[in-house]
């Protein structure tokens, strides 16, 4: 085979892949546009929902508009299914604050995008918390509900992002809680403190977990000393003296 001839095929096979590649390239980017452009908003306001952000009236409602996504494309993205239910259960949230009248629609909304998001992501902790607080909104608490609590704390036991706010629901059920959750209760709460979250742990103990102090308190002895003090500090300045073990305010703290 001459050279220019042998020359010329080596640049139409290089030249084929190149267009081949290319061709994929364009068929990425129509199949997965649709799917990856509406991501981002819903991941932010499903983050700030997590940490428990509040937001101007209608605004989670056009997020979740824009979050609706082809057939094909919510079961590519765990992600977008998790985002969506997330702010579908705010949204509903905020109807029954506000006794709105389609706070039913917009929970069975919420309640079938929660369960759809679980089945691509069954250990998500957050979610099963969505769930046991959906349900308990919709139609009232049932013990058999505790169930999707546990799922909760067995999915992400003392994960940061779901901890304050699922310590405080299970504070307002602690009593009907077997041995074992409740020590996971109290566990997280210390977590939560030894995390540094003082004004969250100050927040819990002053309210809803004011009966069970005296078993939130001892559950402080192994966290950090330095927080101890700073959640004693922050307490007494409430009015507030308790026995945080380890720590002795000085005269200051107790007047």
């Amino acid at each position: 085979m001459p050279r220019e001839w042998r020359k010329w095929s080596l640049e139409v096979i290089v030249r084929g892949f190149f267009v081949q590649l290319s061709l994929i390239g364009m068929i990425w980017l129509i199949v997965s546009v649709p799917v990856f452009w509406p991501v981002e908003p819903g991941r932010e306001a499903a983050r700030r929902i997590a940490a428990g952000a509040r937001f101007k009236r209608g605004v989670l409602e056009v997020i979740l508009e824009q979050l609706k996504p082809p057939p094909a494309g919510w079961l590519l993205r765990s992600d977008l299914a998790h985002s969506s239910a997330l702010i579908s259960v705010r949204v509903s949230d905020e109807a029954l604050a506000g006794n709105n009248s389609d706070f039913d629609s917009k929970a069975k909304v919420a309640d079938r995008r929660v369960r759809s998001a679980l089945e691509l992501s069954p250990a998500d902790s957050i979610l099963w918390l969505m769930l046991y607080s959906l349900t308990t909104s919709r139609v009232g608490f049932d013990t058999d509900d505790i169930r999707l609590l546990e799922q909760s704390y067995s999915s992400g036991p003392l994960e940061g992002g779901v901890a304050t706010s699922r310590n405080r629901i299970s504070l307002a059920v602690f009593s009907l809680l077997d041995n074992a959750m409740q020590q996971r209760t109290i566990s997280e709460f210390a977590a939560i403190v030894d995390s540094g979250l003082i004004e969250d742990a100050a927040s819990i103990l002053a309210s809803i977990g004011w009966n069970q102090r005296d078993r939130l308190l001892a559950g402080l002895s192994g966290v950090g000393l330095v927080e101890r003090e700073l959640l004693a500090k922050r307490l007494a300045r409430e009015g507030l003296i308790v026995a945080v073990p380890g720590i002795q305010l000085d005269e200051r703290f107790q007047r």
